[in-house]
């Protein structure tokens, strides 16, 4: 989520099943393509919330290629090393807080929702610290659809670089505790800037402060600045209306995906649901923006059914604001098991009738090395000391719709990876850059 977070400026299942009683490969195997006419055959593997919307992700002309079931991606072996180093030793403190993090994932990765009351609150560290090599470095391409006299398309390209600046996994930091900087406050910092069109050139930065994993009276999110060329000094993004200004109307902040701010977990009650198997674009066969603009995402804009997915074990987290004043009653989110990569949200409003739905397209790193044709030698994502192999799994694109409206936007950055920028005076030189907007 957090690259979307940058990027984006510049019910409830009847019956949850647990993924032991789903059929393993169900009227489909690994190779098949579905086709619009066989679309039935995906409704028992596929959120309630997003069947009932179908209209808007299923087009006539789809080529829906089905992937390997519950494929085991893996991580980064510095990554692996760090979870099983600092293993048992992170906690849930006060408000859902995480105490005692120091790398890798803070918590199990095999979490009974069933038997633990806390399933809910240990997914989302899970997820929100989940591995993302070095950080975000993409050109990224910003679509929306919005209504006033008649629908109209708002665009935005740019280009955003996020870098983690702590709990690094690398053996380099091992005795930093993980930090780059050791004086540096910063967990990470990060910036997008507009290119196109030139009226909106603007830049946007983000600080995210350590202290972001803690109690509520102490956790506090991101610092966000904005610099617009025509005010010819930065200032402090404090409301919607600074992001409509910018991107059009209709995106709330604290959204999980497709906007501006981190979610702060302490913020919301966060219960497991259960576990369900669920297909879902896992690993793209395809590239769209910045490759190329052939990618066909249907007639509504906002599909990624003509694409490679996979079955996957899926845990579902609802997130419930604990402020009366939330413009949602609750999101469901349904995060991959094996990777905690976000596969869908469905956002419900203060009627508790379907508001929102998110989803996200993926890239693996080791399938597509020696296949990116941007690339000299067709390396897209490239490893560095201490990680010889990122794989990684990561979301190269989004789509946001208003299923309310039938607005929405979508957000394609097919060419993120998480390799550092270089040596530690280019990082340096990077964060200097940007304490300008402090």
């Amino acid at each position: 989520m957090k690259l979307a977070l940058a990027l984006a400026l510049t019910i409830l299942w009847p019956s949850v099943a647990s993924a032991e009683d789903a059929v393993p490969l169900g009227p489909f195997k690994e190779g098949d393509v579905i086709s619009f006419e066989q679309l039935d055959k995906l409704e028992s593997y596929l959120p309630p919330p997003l069947w009932e919307q179908r209209r808007y992700f299923f087009f006539e002309r789809m080529a829906l290629e089905i992937g390997p079931p519950f494929r085991q991606y893996g991580v980064a072996d510095s990554y692996r090393r760090a979870t099983e180093k600092f293993k048992g030793q992170a906690r849930l403190g006060a408000d859902g807080s995480l105490e005692n993090y120091t790398a890798g994932y803070p918590f199990d990765t095999d979490i009974d929702c069933k038997a633990d009351p806390d399933a809910g609150q240990r997914i989302l560290w899970n997820l929100v610290k989940r591995w993302e090599g070095d950080g975000h470095q993409s050109t990224w391409s910003f679509t929306g659809w919005h209504r006033g006299k008649e629908q109209v398309a708002l665009r935005r390209r740019g280009t955003a670089k996020l870098v983690f600046l702590k709990e690094r996994t690398e053996p380099e930091y091992a005795d930093q505790h993980g930090d780059i900087f050791p004086d540096e406050r910063l967990v990470y910092v990060s910036v997008a800037e507009v290119v196109q069109p030139h009226d909106r050139r603007s830049t946007l930065t983000r600080y995210h402060y350590a202290s972001a994993d803690g109690p509520l009276d102490r956790a506090q999110g991101d610092d966000l600045w904005v610099f617009v060329p025509s005010e010819r000094k930065p200032r402090r993004v404090i409301s919607v209306q600074d992001i409509d200004a910018n991107f059009g109307k209709g995106h709330t902040l604290g959204e999980a995906g497709s906007l501006l701010l981190d979610v702060v977990p302490q913020q919301y009650d966060r219960t497991c649901l259960g576990e369900v198997a669920v297909l879902a674009p896992m690993n793209s066969k395809s590239l769209a923006y910045p490759y190329g603009e052939k990618y066909d995402f249907g007639p509504s804009g906002f599909s990624f059914a003509s694409d490679r997915w996979e079955l996957r074990h899926a845990y579902i987290v609802r997130l419930t604001p604990r402020s009366a004043d939330h413009s949602y009653h609750h999101r469901d989110l349904y995060i991959d098991k094996e990777t905690f990569e976000p596969l869908y949200s469905f956002a419900y409003d203060r009627k508790q009738e379907l508001a929102r739905v998110v989803w996200y397209n993926h890239r693996y790193s080791e399938d597509w090395n020696g296949g990116d044709p941007m690339a000299a030698d067709g390396v897209w994502y490239r490893g560095w000391p201490g990680v010889e192999k990122p794989n990684d799994v990561r979301a190269v694109a989004e789509i946001t719709v208003d299923v309310q409206t039938g607005t929405g936007v979508r957000l394609e950055f097919w060419d993120n990876h998480g390799t550092p920028l270089g040596d530690k005076s280019k990082v340096r030189r990077f964060i200097d850059g940007l304490h300008a907007f402090r």
